[in-house]
């Protein structure tokens, strides 16, 4: 529901650049990033990228969790947004993994973001052999087997906190507005260090030239083999005056090219139900999301879907 209330802003935003600024990189931190990124660049001309932090951010945390310094390392990472895998960890050429499953059968890796438990990207990654990108509390919302209305037992043996964005939103609403109320008293002191964010990086290499490899969200034309073509991959990307030139990895492993598809799957049926604006796809997206399907009949999917559709309102544009 996301995607549908905000893929036809984005295409407003690409038609006026189209008109005024045709030849400009367009950088995108929205999410839902996938589908965002897919529906700009099949009904657009204008040239994007989707922009997110758990790449670089994740890679951070494990190099904390095994102790080797994150400037030592060396990673290769590809997938999905939020479902990307680290397929090489790695320091002067030696496999970091070993020293990721020590701690993962030791249980001593650190918690996360606002201190939130890190079970299930670990849990994932022993089942699988790769670590996974996105944060444990969000993670869980993707694949069908953490979060169950009739097992309340896997919420507490895996800490996963439910409705834990609402949660950060109102955290962070409250931030906003105490900064501004110091703001107001000239109270409010703040410092300002480079983030983990790519935005301005990429901005400096295409006006210098200067060469970085960032990590960004783009079409998958011929960049890992055994997803969709047009998906939208996360993969290494070169920037430099010559713009944004994605990595070619190959194939991913089996198992993950499997999980990643089934999240593609919802993805492909949001952009399609947001550019043909057929109502029919939106029930066929909540039917092949692997957590709806995993809890609810197809007469609860379709009342469900129904009633978000009633709840938006306005909030979206009239479909067929």
């Amino acid at each position: 529901m996301r995607g549908l209330r905000t893929i036809p802003v984005f295409l407003d935003i690409c038609k006026d650049m189209e008109e005024v600024c045709p030849d400009v990189t367009f950088l995108q931190y929205v999410n839902p990033m996938a589908m965002n990124t897919w529906a700009i660049n099949k009904a657009s001309k204008i040239k994007t990228v989707g922009l997110c932090h758990s790449v670089q951010g994740t890679a951070e945390v494990l190099a904390e969790d095994i102790g080797v310094p994150i400037n030592e390392i060396n990673y290769l990472c590809a997938g999905i947004n939020h479902m990307a895998f680290y397929l090489k960890f790695e320091r002067n050429g030696e496999d970091l993994y070993p020293k990721i499953r020590k701690v993962a059968e030791a249980k001593s890796y650190a918690r996360g973001y606002r201190e939130l438990a890190n079970h299930v990207r670990y849990e994932v990654f022993k089942r699988t052999g790769y670590f996974v990108t996105e944060s444990s509390e969000h993670f869980s919302e993707y694949v069908p087997w953490f979060i169950k209305q009739n097992r309340p037992d896997l919420l507490e043996e895996f800490e996963i906190p439910v409705d834990e964005y609402i949660t950060r939103c109102e955290i962070q609403i409250a931030e906003w507005e105490a900064d501004k109320a110091a703001l107001e008293r000239g109270e409010l002191n703040e410092s300002y260090e480079r983030s983990q964010e790519y935005g301005s990086l990429i901005i400096h290499s295409l006006e210098t030239g200067t060469p970085r490899v960032v990590y960004g969200n783009v079409a998958n034309h011929g960049l890992i083999d055994n997803l969709p073509d047009g998906c939208c991959v996360e993969v290494p990307v070169l920037v430099d005056k010559n713009g944004l030139q994605p990595t070619h990895i190959g194939s991913m492993p089996p198992q993950l090219a499997a999980m990643q598809q089934t999240n593609i799957n919802v993805q492909s049926l949001v952009v399609e139900a947001a550019l043909t604006r057929k109502r029919e796809h939106i029930y066929h997206a909540a039917m092949l999301d692997p957590h709806t399907a995993a809890e609810l009949s197809l007469d609860q999917i379709w009342s469900l879907v129904d009633e978000l559709i009633t709840a938006h309102g306005d909030m979206l544009p009239e479909y067929q």
